[in-house]
């Protein structure tokens, strides 16, 4: 691990406008900073704000208030451009609801980070991917082709494409069985340890969370705890 800054979070904030005019605050106030190659879990029942701060962090959103640094850069000034470019060369994000591409293929729907940077040559690191998460013989089949955990799959492939220095997860493993679960933790982590990658991780699962380095816990948007696993 490096003692390079990942990604680091100052007093971030986010409140949105309510139907009734009012304020509503998901996120206050939250704080911490992750070195290269760590690996933290967030967790905290549902509605404390969770994939709000994951959001947040990927520069998916923006915050009312605080700042978010992706290394050494800070994002929420950014334009919506200048943020797509900053996720395109740093961040690798897997959803819990996979959004894969339904009219391309596996092979299709991984190489679309580095089609989006206008890189047409990695066609062979691509497959070596698929293979990696258990894949090689499926490239040519489309996501309603493939079971759930398979799709989450293509997913992983997919989001270290373009080699990522940060992962961000969403419950990676909510929707998968047991096995399938077990086998995409592994991914996750054999891929964190062998390139490199920084980890953030939302997940309901506490056996999951333990699995890494830290565990910033909130509750109303509030972090409520942050430990070392």
């Amino acid at each position: 691990m490096s003692d390079q800054s990942m990604l680091k979070v100052e007093r971030l904030t986010k409140t949105y406008r309510t139907a009734a005019g009012g304020d509503l605050t998901v996120l206050r106030e939250v704080s911490f900073d992750l070195r290269a190659g760590a690996s933290v879990a967030i967790v905290g029942p549902s509605g404390s704000g969770k994939t709000t701060l994951l959001g947040l962090c990927a520069g998916l959103d923006r915050p009312s208030s605080g700042t978010v640094e992706i290394a050494g850069e800070s994002i929420g000034e950014m334009n919506e451009d200048a943020r797509a470019l900053v996720r395109n060369a740093q961040v690798g994000f897997v959803f819990q609801n996979f959004q894969l591409i339904p009219t391309l293929t596996a092979l299709e729907n991984v190489l679309v980070p580095v089609e989006l940077a206008g890189d047409s040559t990695r066609e062979p690191e691509a497959r070596e991917l698929l293979g990696r998460v258990g894949l090689g013989a499926r490239c040519d089949h489309y996501p309603v082709q493939l079971s759930g955990g398979e799709q989450q799959r293509v997913a992983l492939a997919r989001a270290f494409m373009n080699r990522p220095k940060i992962l961000f997860c969403d419950e990676p493993t909510g929707n998968l069985d047991g096995d399938t679960a077990a086998a995409m933790v592994e991914l996750i982590f054999g891929l964190n340890r062998e390139k490199g990658t920084t980890l953030v991780l939302v997940t309901h699962d506490l056996e999951l969370a333990k699995k890494c380095g830290r565990i910033i816990r909130l509750k109303g948007g509030v972090v409520v705890s942050d430990e070392v696993a």
